[in-house]
Parts: structure tokens; C-alpha cells; sequence
């Protein structure tokens, strides 16, 4: 059996995030606020492939994001850090198996995401009055929501790549 990596379906798969990104369904989102689409498709590709495939796939979906927004933000390094360390949990630690601990771990991701943001919000200078009147609800509603949303999705995933790589 071929790593995740080398089959085309799942490498296929990582499109869906820019695609969710942009349709935006609105029966998913928290107060007009959607899930965190990179957030629940890293996580469970990381736990399968590990630290080093989660850190590139974490760059290339940023990159992709990235290219799709028009800020001067970055999603790339919170991605990257949350591949590398979901890909260490995966190797190093008893296979995660119960949905809320995904769940969890999307939280956390999606937390440390819109906090990554808002740092480089305020890093550029822009106005604090204006960055804490809509960031911290921002970021509390889609940790929410993604978190949520994990363990559906996430489980789902995880299942499925897992039994697609090798032993």
C-alpha cells in the first residue's frame, strides 16, 4: 500500500478546503463566522502521515488560502505548527480514536489559527480599538464551530485514510 501522499484521492482531497473555503455554506457558520476548512482536513491528514507530511500539507493549504484572501495576514505559520505537532501526536503517542479528543484538537487548532492572526494584525499596526471589537468573537466562533464540526468530519477522515496507509 502507497503512503497518502502518493494516492491521488486524497492528495485530491486537500482541494476540497479552498472550494469550502469560498462556497462558504451558510447553514454551517456560527454567527456568519464558517469553520476553519484547513483546520479539519489538517488534522486528520497529520495524525495519519506525521510531522514532516502535516508540516508541508499545513504550508501548501496556507499558501493556497493565502492567495485567496486579499489581506496582508498570513495563515501559513499556525498551519504549519499545527501540522508539525498533530503529525508528532500521530506518531509518537496511542492512535487517537475517540471523536471528542478530535474535536478538541480542532479547538485548539482553530484557536491557536485566530490568534496567529491577530497577533499579525496587531504586529502591522492596525487599530486595536477596532481589532479587539471583531477578532475575539471571530476566533471564539470559528474555534466553536470547527470544533464541533470535528468530530464528524475529522472522525470520518481519519478512518478512512487510516485504513488507505500502509501498517
Amino acid at each position: 500500500m502507497m503512503r497518502l501522499h502518493r494516492q491521488p484521492i486524497c492528495v485530491a482531497s486537500a482541494l476540497l478546503v479552498p472550494f469550502l473555503q469560498l462556497a462558504a455554506p451558510g447553514w454551517m457558520n456560527l454567527d456568519g463566522v464558517p469553520p476553519s476548512w484547513a483546520i479539519l482536513w489538517l488534522l486528520p491528514w497529520s495524525l495519519v502521515e506525521g510531522p514532516l507530511a502535516g508540516a508541508i500539507s499545513g504550508a501548501a493549504i496556507g499558501l493556497v488560502l493565502d492567495g485567496l484572501s486579499l489581506g496582508d495576514v498570513t495563515q501559513v505559520p499556525a498551519l504549519v505548527l499545527m501540522g508539525w505537532w498533530w503529525g508528532r501526536l500521530g506518531r509518537r503517542g496511542p492512535p487517537i480514536q475517540r471523536s471528542l479528543n478530535l474535536g478538541l484538537l480542532a479547538w485548539i487548532g482553530s484557536l491557536t489559527l485566530g490568534m496567529s492572526l491577530w497577533i499579525q494584525w496587531l504586529l502591522l499596526g492596525a487599530s486595536e480599538a477596532l481589532i479587539q471589537s471583531w477578532a475575539l468573537q471571530t476566533t471564539l466562533a470559528q474555534a466553536l464551530i470547527t470544533g464541533l464540526l470535528a468530530p464528524l468530519v475529522g472522525s470520518w477522515q481519519l478512518l478512512l485514510w487510516r485504513r488507505r496507509a500502509p501498517a
